[in-house]
């Protein structure tokens, strides 16, 4: 069987996808000393995520656009190098209103990269080839989400500020993809208009449609109580520190990879459908026992299930809708999935923060679980399995 995970353009997929994330996962052990060092309170420390990400919500159809049209790779670098370079400045920020600021200009950087990785291994692939790619890709995704948030917890003992050290591994990627990644790249041909109506049609279908809405459920569950307020659940009531907060997250991360990586075997054995049921229902529980766990190691079995969710579900998602579409609309396809994707990272944080407000964190876990039991729902009864 050929082993796809050595193929060199899908190597430098995977450095994207790790860049993708590291924009959030690695300063996470560090939200509870930014709110410290930068004398700001716990509501207001999801500005630091949202306003971030709100430049994927601005850009991402524009992005999967440009894609379509003049090709990924021209959008691809520039971007890494935004990324890369105001990620670094935000080290030097003296205040929550710079920091805010070069956030924002980091997120523009970011915006396209979650749109093309995807995209990119549908263009790679097909048939089972491409679910294989996006499981893999998903391993390694979980496995950016574990490392970087114990680099960053690392960093974090320093001062607060370190781990945004991290983000100049973007620019010697963005130099390697110019020299030596060769993927196909779209021939968009006919009118603008045509591409448009072409792209609208397969986006309004209730299978596309269905999956947009479990993304955008599963992103303000991952950016709402976990990337938020876990971590703050852990500091104020069980005293945990920067490096302990990312164990906990690799722990997630490791059963995310575990899943994920066997993502093939497991569609041909229960198919698509069976398997966003299940992170429904993995999401859930964990959003049900995370705020009751009596002390620190007891928050593994839930934070276990939330990492299995996490592999069942995101790359069956993103396998699906690539299949949707033909090369030519399938960045138009892949970045309003990227729209939505973005949409939750920017308001979970404060959509969760009000309940925080309001209610306790308390609140904040259940708001979760009404997201996990709509994930089973919809999968249950609008989305079918595809080839």
């Amino acid at each position: 069987m050929k082993k796809i995970y050595l193929d060199k353009n899908l190597q430098f997929v995977f450095g994207v996808t790790l860049i993708a994330i590291l924009g959030v996962s690695s300063i996470i052990p560090a939200l509870p000393d930014i709110i410290t060092g930068l004398s700001i309170g716990p509501a207001q420390i999801g500005l630091v995520i949202s306003i971030f990400t709100v430049p994927g919500v601005l850009l991402a159809p524009i992005v999967g656009i440009l894609a379509d049209r003049i090709g990924r790779k021209v959008i691809l670098v520039p971007s890494l190098f935004i990324f890369g370079g105001f990620g670094f400045a935000c080290f030097f920020a003296q205040s929550i209103e710079q920091l805010l600021v070069l956030r924002f200009l980091q997120g523009v950087g970011a915006a396209p990269l979650g749109v093309l990785y995807g995209t990119m291994i549908g263009d790679l692939y097909s048939g089972k080839e491409r679910g294989q790619a996006m499981g893999y890709n998903a391993s390694m995704l979980a496995m950016g989400t574990a490392g970087f948030p114990a680099m960053g917890g690392i960093l974090a003992m320093l001062g607060w500020n370190y781990p945004f050290i991290l983000p100049l591994l973007a620019i010697p990627l963005g130099l390697a993809i110019i020299l030596f990644m060769d993927a196909p790249e779209p021939h968009g041909s006919g009118t603008f208009k045509k591409y448009l109506s072409e792209a609208f049609n397969l986006m309004k279908t209730r299978q596309a449609l269905s999956l947009f809405a479990t993304t955008l459920l599963t992103f303000i569950v991952l950016y709402g109580p976990i990337v938020t307020y876990l971590p703050l659940l852990l500091d104020t009531r069980y005293n945990a520190s920067p490096m302990s907060i990312g164990t906990i997250f690799l722990v997630a991360s490791g059963f995310t990879g575990l899943a994920s990586f066997q993502l093939g075997r497991l569609c041909e054995r229960y198919g698509q459908r069976s398997l966003l049921m299940a992170a429904g229902v993995f999401y859930g529980l964990s959003m049900l026992l995370m705020p009751h766990a009596p002390g620190f190691w007891h928050v593994i079995p839930p934070v276990m299930c939330f990492g299995l969710a996490q592999g069942l579900n995101i790359p069956t998602i993103m396998t699906m809708l690539s299949t949707l579409a033909p090369m030519e609309q399938r960045g138009a396809l892949m970045a309003a999935n990227g729209f939505l994707l973005r949409l939750a990272q920017t308001i979970a944080p404060l959509l969760m923060g009000g309940l925080f407000h309001l209610y306790g964190m308390h609140a904040v876990f259940i708001g979760g679980f009404v997201c996990s039991v709509l994930i089973f729902f919809i999968a249950a009864f609008f989305i079918k399995n595809t080839r």
